[in-house]
């Protein structure tokens, strides 16, 4: 296994090398065509996502003019054969970004894609790119992927000559095949200063642009914090080759937002929406590979099955929760809102995959106002939520949930433990938390006994060193799962920006006591 995955990585960074190659003696071979104002360009980079066990999969890109985009797929590197093209239009309204679906790939394949796009108005074909994905595993396949979040945080972004985000590199050398983005993609109520002063008394130097210098109210501004990130070429080069499954946090918005809490002089529609919300929700679709789900679209919270031995369960801590902050006499709160805790306790007793990644935006155990955890005692609030769906899991006999989680900027794992519990009705499981990719680093935070979490590890800053740590310092992190083809053992580790295994867990999966329920609605 380890010789292939080593072939599969040279295959991988061959790829990219011919795809500029290419590009070079094009434009040698071809002078009339090589002028950027002939031909449309690719505005950034081009991404994957959304990889599913139905042979689908998700390709986004985003021209600097109207174009037409074309996808074509194969399932070699020479492109001899084409399994699967589509073409999808890039316009005005959505900044010139274009997503499709692409349906009826192989399972458990190396899909090599390549994007062009065409000039709506001449016809005249563009410069191509070349990414790569693999679809999920029918059977008897391992699997491995990675997860993290927490992006140009705290005015921390592209240093070139520390590295730029030195992150993604790291976990392109990991070779994953996919990538869980936690949350907080952008930093839309930080600006990015040329220059930020470091604890030595040295400069960090940011690149930086117009739409990053002031906090984002207007969809340029949304969109521009988006662009920004492609400005890094790791960023570029690790989407490029990854295919990411996308969901947000409150940086995406403002900070802590909730939806009819949060707002700004533009106001709400008629029936109540933030226009600051719709706005940052509008941008974060147009730049993410993200599929919309039939009639529900900007919905985030979604189920990802990725073979057998995989579910991947992305929920939205932030869309229908209350707006009153996680305090007060009064009890009731919420965080998931009704619907998706019934849609999350219907699909996790529905899952046949082995292992249930429950992929959250923000962690259940660590206090905070912000998420769910009050401290010690009884569930209060929104913890009523998270206790009701413990017990239904429990009461469903579903096994082999796993939480991953981001947010914190600093990296732990968290055992939960009923016995150590006020609240006791759930089987134990694990809660790991990673990040930050590029952003500061705080100190490990407080935990409650009210699920019983105790922290087997945890690390960042120091009191010694501060908050808000800058990137430099090393203390980035993401975290690796890999779970086996044959046994089904799933390891959790915890790796830093140098890829340093920091701690690491093999889980060994636990026989279901009851069959699968079929679940009625997606």
């Amino acid at each position: 296994m380890a010789t292939l995955r080593a072939q599969r990585a040279w295959t991988r960074r061959q790829l990219l090398v011919r795809s500029a190659s290419s590009l070079a003696i094009a434009s040698l071979a071809k002078p009339h065509l090589s002028r950027a104002a002939d031909r449309p360009q690719i505005a950034g980079g081009i991404q994957s996502g959304d990889v599913c066990g139905d042979g689908s999969a998700v390709i986004w890109a985003r021209a600097d003019r109207p174009a037409r985009m074309q996808v074509e797929c194969s399932t070699v590197e020479s492109f001899k054969t084409i399994i699967a093209s589509a073409l999808r239009d890039a316009l005005p309204e959505a900044d010139f970004t274009a997503k499709l679906l692409l349906n009826d790939l192989p399972a458990g394949q190396d899909i090599f894609y390549r994007v062009r796009f065409d000039d709506i108005a001449t016809g005249v074909p563009g410069e191509s790119r070349l990414g790569h994905f693999r679809t999920a595993p029918a059977a008897g396949q391992s699997i491995s992927f990675l997860w993290s979040g927490d992006v140009a945080g705290q005015g921390w972004g592209i240093d070139v000559s520390r590295g730029g985000y030195r992150s993604y590199r790291t976990m392109r050398d990991n070779r994953p095949d996919f990538f869980i983005h936690s949350g907080d993609h952008i930093y839309a109520d930080c600006t990015i200063p040329s220059e930020q002063t470091l604890p030595s008394g040295e400069i960090w130097r940011n690149l930086v642009t117009e739409d990053k210098a002031e906090v984002a109210h207007t969809l340029a501004q949304f969109r521009g914090n988006y662009k920004y990130n492609h400005l890094d070429e790791n960023f570029r080069a690790f989407h490029a080759e990854v295919p990411m499954l996308a969901q947000w946090d409150d940086h995406e918005v403002t900070n802590d937002w909730s939806p009819t809490g949060s707002y700004d002089e533009a106001g709400f529609e008629q029936d109540g929406t933030s226009r600051l919300v719709a706005r940052a929700r509008r941008a974060f679709f147009d730049f993410m590979p993200i599929r919309d789900i039939g009639a529900r679209q900007g919905r985030v919270y979604r189920k990802i099955g990725y073979g057998p031995l995989l579910d991947v369960f992305m929920i939205d801590m932030r869309s229908y929760r209350d707006e009153t902050w996680n305090k007060g006499s009064d009890h009731r709160g919420w965080i998931l809102g009704a619907e998706q805790l019934a849609w999350l306790k219907r699909e996790l007793a529905a899952s046949r995959a082995t292992w249930k990644v429950i992929a959250a935006d923000l962690p259940i155990g660590l206090i905070s106002l912000d998420a769910v955890a009050l401290g010690d005692g009884s569930p209060e609030r929104r913890e009523h939520e998270i206790a009701e769906l413990l017990a239904s899991i429990k009461r469903a006999g579903v096994r082999n949930i796993v939480w991953l989680t981001a947010d914190m900027h600093y990296t732990a794992a968290h055992y939960y433990d009923p016995n150590k519990a006020q609240f006791q009705d759930f089987e134990p499981f694990w809660e790991f938390v990673s990040g930050p990719l590029h952003a500061g680093t705080w100190g490990p935070g407080e935990l409650d006994d009210t699920f019983g979490p105790v922290a087997m590890y945890q690390n960042g800053c120091s009191a010694a060193q501060g908050e808000n740590l800058a990137p430099c310092f090393g203390l980035q992190f993401f975290g690796r799962v890999d779970i086996d083809g044959a046994s089904g053992m799933m390891t959790v580790t915890l790796k830093d920006v140098d890829n340093r295994a920091l701690w690491s867990v093999d889980l060994v999966p636990q026989p279901q006591p009851r069959p699968a329920v079929v679940a009625q609605h997606s």
